[in-house]
C-alpha cells in the first residue's frame, strides 16, 4: 500500500499553500516560509514503528513554523503599509494645507493607528494563549486541546481524587477561567484489569471527580461535559504494566473557541 502522510499534515500544508500563494506574504516572510516548508515536509513523512508522538510533535511544529511564518508577514506588511503612510501623509500636507485636508488626515491616521492596534492586540494574545498551552503542557488536536490526567490523581479502583493540588487541574482551572467561552468534555479511560461494566463506571465516574473539582473552583458545569469509555480507547498495550498504567486516564478535551 502506498504509505499515507500523518493525519493533520493536510491542514498544515493547505495552510501554508494558501500563505505561499499570497504575493504579499511571499515578499514580506520568504525566508519564515522557506522554513515552514521544510517542517511542513517533515509532518509529511511517515515515521518509523509508527511513533505517534514523534509524528505529533512534528505536525506542532511545522504548524507553529506556519504560524510564525503569517505573523511576521502580516507585521512586515504593516510595517510597509505605516511608511507609505507617512509618504502619504507628507504628500497631503504639502499638496492642501486646509483645515478640512488635515482633519481628513487625521481621521485617516486614527483610522489606521486604531487597526494596527487590533493588529498588535490580536499577536499578543496568541502569544499568550500560546504560552498558557504550553504550560498545560496540552496537546492540540482538531477536536481542541487534549489535556491528559494521569491515574496518580486517584488510587487504585477508587474514584476520589488524592488530597495535595494538583498543578495541572490548578493550571486547566486558570485557563478555563481566562476563556470562559471555552468548553470542555472530560473522558474517562481504564485498562482491561477487571470487568466492563466496573471499568465503564470507574471511568465516568473518575471523570465525574474532575467536573465537580472544577465545578468547586468555580467552573460552571454548563460547559463541561462527562463521559465514561472504559477500556474502549487504550493509548498503550494492556499488555504491560507501563502501558496499563497508560491507559488508566482522564482527558480534558478544551474545544476550540467559536
Amino acid at each position: 500500500m502506498t504509505p499515507t502522510s500523518p493525519d493533520g499534515s493536510e491542514n498544515v500544508r493547505a495552510k501554508l499553500t494558501e500563505l505561499q500563494q499570497n504575493p504579499e506574504m511571499m515578499t514580506h516572510a520568504r525566508v519564515e516560509l522557506r522554513d515552514a516548508e521544510t517542517a511542513v515536509a517533515l509532518a509529511e513523512q511517515q515515521v518509523k514503528n509508527g511513533d505517534s508522538a514523534l509524528a505529533a510533535h512534528r505536525l506542532y511544529m511545522a504548524d507553529r513554523m506556519v504560524e510564525i511564518a503569517r505573523a511576521k508577514g502580516q507585521a512586515r506588511m504593516l510595517e510597509s503599509e505605516r511608511a507609505l503612510l507617512g509618504e502619504q501623509r507628507d504628500a497631503a500636507r504639502l499638496a492642501a494645507r486646509t483645515r478640512e485636508a488635515d482633519r481628513a488626515h487625521a481621521d485617516a491616521e486614527s483610522a489606521r493607528s486604531s487597526q494596527m492596534q487590533a493588529a498588535d492586540l490580536a499577536a499578543r494574545e496568541a502569544e499568550k494563549l500560546q504560552r498558557q498551552i504550553d504550560m498545560l503542557e496540552a496537546k492540540a488536536t482538531e477536536r481542541g486541546l487534549v489535556l491528559t490526567l494521569g491515574d496518580v490523581l486517584f488510587a487504585t479502583g477508587r474514584d476520589d481524587i488524592q488530597g495535595g493540588t494538583n498543578k495541572n487541574l490548578e493550571r486547566l482551572v486558570a485557563f478555563l477561567n481566562q476563556y470562559p467561552e471555552r468548553k470542555v468534555l472530560i473522558e474517562g479511560h481504564t485498562d482491561n484489569v477487571g470487568s466492563a461494566m466496573f471499568n465503564q463506571n470507574l471511568s465516568r465516574q473518575r471523570a465525574e471527580s474532575v467536573r465537580d473539582y472544577l465545578n468547586s473552583r468555580g467552573i460552571d458545569n454548563r460547559r463541561m461535559t462527562v463521559s465514561g469509555y472504559g477500556f474502549e480507547r487504550p493509548v498503550a498495550s494492556n499488555a504491560t504494566a507501563i502501558g496499563r498504567q497508560q491507559n488508566r486516564r482522564v482527558e480534558v478535551v478544551i474545544q476550540n473557541g467559536e
